[in-house]
């Protein structure tokens, strides 16, 4: 079980609209994979439940974790105000990270705050294979530099300013982007998409939900998708997204 623990910042700035980047020092820096999130608990007393943040960037060797994120609500707002030298509460690694694939061709797909998970997992799958990175913004970029010091990059955008206009799956379809495993984060209607397309093209597809938590380590079961099998803990066809994922193998989940 994990344990609650007092966590620094070392470093914060606003990197987009509403977008933040923050490095905190943390013991959850040893043991963290990519795919695996956080939960940062509020100073304020009020918002009793911890946010869960997905990690951005793992730097072992200083004990350092990168997250970034959206201010999207109270707890998020009161996350940007944070700055270098200050305490936070988190709890952390959680969930199951992505199934790296050594020496089949991957293909990363990230839309929107599903992009920052897509920079750790390419920075540790570039040296077991070939890594291609697609990216889905709506109209402002962020994480561009450290995408593309990973693997190829391949641009998205809903207003068609940079790269492919429109989804995940034009750019892909208008690059000619192939491989062998696809691994992907972002809102539920892209990973529809991205699910209908591996299985179009029969690759091996895995996916990490993005969703609601409460507790973070399953036990609230607050935070359930619908699964093919029966949970062993809970006997129906549910699983939980922040104990038995966020990532599953794309057949395995309902979305």
């Amino acid at each position: 079980m994990r344990k609650k623990e007092t966590a620094k910042v070392v470093s914060q700035e606003c990197i987009g609209t509403g977008v933040y980047s923050m490095v905190i020092q943390t013991e959850a820096a040893k043991e963290a994979i990519a795919g695996q999130f956080i939960s940062i608990y509020c100073k304020d007393k009020t918002k009793l439940l911890p946010r869960p943040i997905s990690i951005c960037e793992i730097h072992k060797e200083n004990s350092t974790l990168r997250i970034v994120y959206r201010v999207v609500g109270g707890g998020t707002k009161e996350m940007s105000t944070y700055k270098a030298g200050d305490d936070i509460e988190l709890i952390g690694p959680l969930g199951n990270g992505f199934m790296q694939r050594e020496g089949k061709k991957a293909v990363l797909i990230g839309g929107g705050i599903g992009i920052p998970p897509m920079v750790q997992l390419a920075a540790e799958l570039k040296d077991k294979a070939p890594v291609q990175i697609v990216a889905g913004y709506r109209d402002e970029l962020f994480l561009t530099e450290e995408l593309e010091s990973h693997g190829t990059l391949y641009i998205a955008m809903e207003d068609g300013s940079r790269g492919t206009k429109g989804t995940v799956i034009d750019a892909m379809k208008a690059q000619a982007v192939e491989g062998d495993v696809i691994y992907a984060c972002g809102p539920t209607p892209m990973l529809k998409a991205v699910k209908a397309y591996a299985l179009e093209k029969g690759m091996e597809c895995q996916i990490s939900l993005e969703e609601r938590m409460a507790c973070g380590i399953g036990a609230c079961l607050a935070c359930v998708c619908q699964s093919k099998d029966k949970d062993h803990h809970t006997n129906v066809n549910n699983k939980r997204i922040c104990k038995d994922g966020p990532v599953f193998l794309a057949q395995e989940v309902e979305l």
